[in-house]
Formats: structure tokens, sequence, C-alpha cells
């Protein structure tokens, strides 16, 4: 069970996850060490996963984000190869099984259409067992965000 503190200190780390220890001790009115051991512990439970920099799409040319979903074809008995294959595509964000259909849903973030055209294409449409595809383009980001709410 996560305990109040806990739970503001996983909300602090969400914001800001480079901020010093000693601000979040600051902001929880506790010791720093007993802030220490209580991110260690929430790490140590897999409550916390890990730390990751979100970095700007455009700088990197990867501003176009679509959605596809990927169908399976029906023939194909192992539906999670699929879903294997998807995970390592680079241009690949995010991929969900999802129920009512056997189906996945791909996020992407590519440059352009050309470079969509040629994910969707030359590398997911060439994947063992898909069937077809349908792509979505997102004309504009409104909210993207990975953090959890904790009320």
């Amino acid at each position: 069970m996560i305990d109040q503190t806990s739970f503001q200190i996983l909300k602090i780390l969400q914001q800001k996850a480079r901020i010093p220890n000693a601000e979040v001790a600051r902001r929880v009115s506790m010791a720093p060490s007993a802030v220490l051991e209580r991110i260690r512990k929430l790490e140590s439970q897999g409550i916390i996963n890990g730390y990751e920099v979100r970095l700007n799409p455009a700088r990197f040319e990867r501003t176009l984000v679509a959605f596809i979903r990927v169908f399976a074809d029906g023939r194909h008995k192992d539906i999670h190869a699929i879903g294997r294959s998807l995970v390592k595509l680079a241009d690949v964000l995010e991929v969900h099984f999802i129920a009512g259909e056997d189906c996945y849903l791909v996020k992407a973030r590519v440059a352009d259409t050309a470079g969509l055209n040629r994910l969707v294409n030359d590398h997911i449409k060439t994947i063992d067992g898909v069937g077809r595809t349908c792509t979505s383009i997102a004309m504009a980001t409104l909210k993207e965000t990975s953090q959890i709410p904790l009320e």
C-alpha cells in the first residue's frame, strides 16, 4: 500500500524527474535521506519503472503522428508474434493489443507522409500474419503524456 507521502513524491517525480532529492524532501517535509529511501523502495517494488527524457519531435523531424490499426489475416496461429514484430520497429512508439478484433493499435511518429507510407507498406504489412491496416493521421496533438493521475 502506498501512503500519502509516497503519492506526493510520485506526483513530484512525474512532473520533473530530475528534481533534486533535497527539493523533493523540502516539498514533503522529510529528510533527504528518508525521501531517497522511499524512492529506492518504490523502484524496487516496481512502482517506478524508470525515468525518461521527453524530446522535442520537431527537432528530430518526427512531427507526423499516426495511429495504425493492424489486423491479423485470420490464418495466423500466433497473433502475439505480430505484436513482437511491431515493437521492434523504430518509428513505432506504442503497440496495444485491443479487444474486439484480432487487432493491434500502433502509435507511430514519422517525418512525413512518405515516411508513414514506408513504415506501413515496407515494414508493417510485410509482417507475417498481417492482413490489412487502417491508418489515421493526427491533425494536432492537444495532450500527450505518460503521466498517471494520482488522486
